[in-house]
């Protein structure tokens, strides 16, 4: 649980469709102390007769500014921080983007008002999350899979070989180039063309349709020789990285020095060798010990969450139109975070996918609106069975990031402490125990089993809206034509 706040105090109060406003009052104290802090970064700042720059005190600096001015600005400095320890305080999971109503700037020993209302995790209605029956399949290694993993050690292990024939799909060419760009000669009006910053390149190996370099490159030199120079008229694409080049037309010399075929090895016992085993019959078999591994992780995360699903299911959840939303709204901008440190903007990516964010937005709603769902569900299955981190807990799920940074588990915790992150880590955690408990608890059945179910009629299906559509058609209990009943369990 958070600690109390000594900086805010908050008090909550509910509204309709999972909305909440949190009236917000920061402690005289602070206000003072921010007040304090903005006059003395001003006072650095301040240039006065007989005060060295940068040594103006605080009092002569709301003295000449104004106590009014530098508290507007001390509170625009803190505002983001009491903003989210009042968020913390009130133990509210926020949905959304907040509306902020700021009050007047207080007087001083007075303390600062505001109020927030925003979006907030709805409440789930649990039902049977225990014993659940789910379909999970039976993790496998299949043989086109081994020939895959087999298929790409032989790529790996290739050698490229001169040769003296035409240069085909999958070869290699050695080349140099020169790129040229139109342009525009005032005087006697003729085009020329003219070598740009960057479009010259030797000694590149350039491998023929692996789609690395701009569209119609590779393909020009389908065909060459060594020894045989072309030209290689194309336009860059509209997207390119380079903004001077994105979408003009340019004109490449590419002078061809060598073609080389790649040459894979056979999958013999030299093969086998190579690769650190006796014969090729280890290695399948090494392969598909490890393919088999990979997919009982898979199988078990696939269970994992379809356990969840399940009890998600058989709970009720209200999540408004507004609240799917909002969480589609963050979902589009973690997204785009993760993009850009990819160096892919807003703005490239809507181009490069040919599509508008509202669009995208309306694909993501189901999928916000099932994410709220188990995050409520979570919630809830947490409080029911007080379901509390420990610290070896904490340390144990830490130690992961610990190894990787070379620190102690401990010291993590302490980052986090320090960052006031430590609470977000435990609720994380908290979490995902939940989903180990309710798969934990559920009974496994074979995937056909479970389809077939899905495809079964009950009441209870009927009286959520998913029996027949009301058209005529049907039988009159609801059911589609060829649908069994089955008594609920």
């Amino acid at each position: 649980m958070p600690a109390p706040s000594a900086t805010v105090a908050t008090t909550v109060t509910e509204l309709q469709d999972s909305r909440v406003r949190v009236d917000v009052q920061v402690a005289p104290a602070e206000i003072e102390a921010s007040l304090d802090r903005a006059a003395r970064r001003l006072g650095r700042e301040l240039k006065l007769p007989g005060f060295r720059k940068g040594k103006v005190p605080a009092p002569l600096v709301l003295q000449r500014i104004g106590r009014e001015a530098v508290l507007d600005q001390a509170v625009r400095d803190g505002l983001g921080g009491w903003y989210a320890d009042a968020i913390r305080a009130s133990e509210i999971v926020p949905v959304g983007d907040p509306k902020l109503d700021l009050g007047e700037l207080p007087g001083q020993g007075a303390p600062l008002a505001f109020t927030i209302e925003i979006g907030v995790l709805p409440v789930a209605e649990l039902g049977e999350y225990s014993g659940l029956e789910v379909g999970r399949r039976e993790p496998r290694a299949a043989e086109e899979q081994i020939e895959q993993e087999i298929a790409d050690m032989r790529e790996r292990l290739a050698r490229l070989e001169t040769t003296e024939s035409a240069a085909g799909e999958g070869d290699y060419v050695v080349v140099d180039y020169v790129g040229r760009l139109p342009s525009l000669d005032e005087t006697s009006g003729e085009t020329t063309f003219v070598p740009f910053q960057g479009g010259e390149g030797r000694d590149q190996l350039v491998e023929l349709g692996g789609g690395n370099l701009i569209p119609g490159f590779e393909e020009g030199l389908l065909g060459a020789r060594a020894g045989e120079t072309r030209t290689v008229d194309l336009q860059f694409p509209a997207d390119y990285g380079n903004a001077e080049l994105a979408g003009r037309e340019a004109s490449f010399e590419i002078a061809v020095k060598e073609v080389k075929s790649k040459q894979l090895p056979d999958v013999d016992e030299d093969f086998a060798v190579d690769a650190g085993f006796d014969d090729v019959q280890e290695l399948r078999e090494d392969i598909g010990r490890r393919l088999l591994a990979a997919d009982e992780e898979r199988v078990r995360e696939e269970f994992r969450q379809a356990a969840l699903d399940a009890a998600v299911a058989g709970a009720q959840v209200a999540v408004t139109q507004e609240l799917a939303r909002s969480r589609a709204a963050e979902m589009w901008e973690r997204m785009l975070h993760t993009l850009s440190h990819r160096g892919i903007s807003r703005e490239t990516y809507l181009q490069i996918t040919g599509r508008e964010e509202q669009d995208i937005l309306a694909e993501m709603l189901p999928e916000a609106e099932q994410a709220l769902r188990r995050e409520a569900v979570l919630t809830a299955v947490v409080a029911a069975e007080s379901i509390e981190p420990s610290e070896e807990d904490l340390l144990e799920f830490v130690t992961p990031t610990a190894e990787r940074e070379g620190i102690e588990p401990a010291q993590v915790l302490e980052q986090l402490r320090a960052a006031e992150r430590l609470d977000e880590l435990r609720e994380d955690l908290a979490a995902r125990q939940a989903i180990d408990l309710i798969a934990e608890r559920a009974i496994p059945i074979p995937l056909e089993q479970a389809a077939a179910r899905e495809r079964l009629w009950t009441p209870e299906k009927e009286a959520a809206g998913e029996g027949g559509s009301g058209s005529g058609s049907e039988p009159e209990s609801g059911r589609a034509a060829g649908e069994l009943w089955t008594p609920s369990s």
